[in-house]
């Protein structure tokens, strides 16, 4: 049985999340045959405010982070995938630069709860995802509208 939809979830400590310093986590959702998928997401933080996507770029799927140290600009200023170069506004999603400019990134809701960073309203799986293989990890697919 899965999360409540209305339930929260800890991801992570707030403290855990560095301003300017994405990072990226592992989480299953059911997916349409109810069997568990996983689900990458980002979080970002601008002083006492955490923003949350889909690790995934919508030029192709691939994670933002499938370069190693290539998740933001030089500066972390931006999130950047590390595929195509692609930059994102940290706080929005937004794609100034890059293949899909113009596009953005799936936001996900978070909830600051007593210093936990939280997410609610997503059917989470019971696995977690967290020990997914790096090689047995799918491409996000991206579906074109």
């Amino acid at each position: 049985m899965g999360q409540a939809m209305n339930e929260l979830f800890a991801i992570c400590r707030t403290h855990e999340i560095d301003d300017e310093q994405p990072r990226g986590f592992w989480l299953a959702v059911k997916g349409e045959n109810g069997k568990a998928k996983p689900w990458p997401i980002v979080i970002t933080r601008k002083g006492n405010r955490f923003f949350g996507f889909e690790n995934a770029c919508p030029h192709t799927g691939s994670r933002l982070d499938s370069v190693p140290n290539q998740f933001t600009d030089a500066e972390g200023h931006f999130l950047r995938c590390g595929v195509h170069g692609a930059l994102f506004d940290s706080d929005t999603g937004t794609c100034f630069s890059g293949p899909c400019q113009g596009r953005k990134l799936t936001p996900v809701t978070l909830i600051i709860d007593d210093g936990d960073v939280c997410i609610t309203g997503i059917d989470l799986a019971e696995e977690d995802g967290l020990d997914l293989i790096e090689e047995e990890v799918p491409e996000v697919e991206i579906e074109q509208g």
